[in-house]
């Protein structure tokens, strides 16, 4: 249980004062689970973050469903977890199953408003690992196949799961606005590294070979784009330069195009703009 004010458990006893009476001042999510269930242990704290990031202007209840059967029965629950939303004693949305953070959000905002920037920035969300996302993703895409938003997002969660395949054939059946979205592009751009490692031996037998052969090119580059997936991305951008030093003509200037398309990928602004520099030197 949560040590926030702001997300408690409830009894049958106690319901009308702590969901139905508090929904007169401020919404209150109701999360109905029970502790045998896997998918409300993988909620919990998605939810619990989302709501302490409100700062108080959202309040989280818990049933254990096991312990207060009338109280799931009065509200007609039929699987777990749900999570319903309460204001002024009435429910105003809710859902069925693990949802991912940004559904749970979007139904918030859309009833609350955003969260508080300064209580929201002192909430770390537990991040799922991909499997379990993947996972997530899946069943909200079940109950809700017309959200491609989520087919977006399962993608991304398949892609760091190394099935680049199945991620791509996601990419490609998504509406125009989403397959031309930033988020989706680079994406793309990971699958077009991922596919270079098809086959490819594993990153330390690179590194071997390219220590043993630096004229290694095919090796460098694989080896570059094993770093770059795994997050080692001032290593590989330093491969793939190397590779343009050595070789500009080496499989039509591929060193070159490796670090435009890295750039995409790489989140430090300085590293990217260091790089640019020393491929622009080789250049002109």
């Amino acid at each position: 249980m949560s040590d926030s004010p702001h997300i408690y458990d409830v009894t049958q006893a106690d319901f009308e004062q702590k969901v139905l009476l508090a929904s007169t001042k401020v919404p209150v999510l109701v999360d109905f689970w029970a502790p045998w269930c896997a998918p409300c242990k993988q909620l919990t704290p998605v939810l619990e973050a989302v709501v302490a990031s409100y700062g108080g202007r959202v309040l989280l209840a818990k049933v254990n469903t096991d312990e207060q059967g009338q109280l799931a029965s009065l509200f007609g629950i039929r699987s777990l977890p749900t999570v319903m939303l309460l204001k002024d004693g009435q429910p105003l949305d809710g859902f069925m199953g693990v949802q991912p953070e940004s559904a749970i959000r979007e139904i918030l905002e859309a009833h609350v408003g955003p969260p508080d920037a300064e209580a929201a920035a002192q909430v770390e969300t537990p991040p799922l690992d991909p499997a379990e996302r993947a996972r997530s993703l899946r069943a909200a895409i079940a109950a809700e196949p017309a959200r491609d938003e989520l087919k977006l997002e399962l993608a991304t969660a398949l892609m760091q799961l190394g099935e680049a395949d199945e991620a791509a054939t996601l990419l490609d059946a998504l509406p125009a606005n989403l397959a031309e979205s930033a988020p989706a592009k680079v994406l793309r751009s990971h699958l077009a590294f991922a596919r270079v490692l098809k086959g490819a031996p594993p990153l330390g037998e690179l590194a071997v070979l390219v220590k043993h052969d630096p004229a290694n090119l095919k090796a460098r580059h694989q080896l570059g784009t094993r770093l770059l997936i795994d997050g080692e991305s001032e290593l590989a951008l330093a491969q793939f330069l190397e590779i343009m030093r050595r070789d500009r003509a080496f499989e039509d200037d591929l060193g070159r195009k490796c670090l435009i398309a890295a750039f995409d990928l790489v989140e430090d602004a300085d590293l990217v703009s260091r790089t640019r520099r020393q491929m622009a030197s080789m250049l002109f």
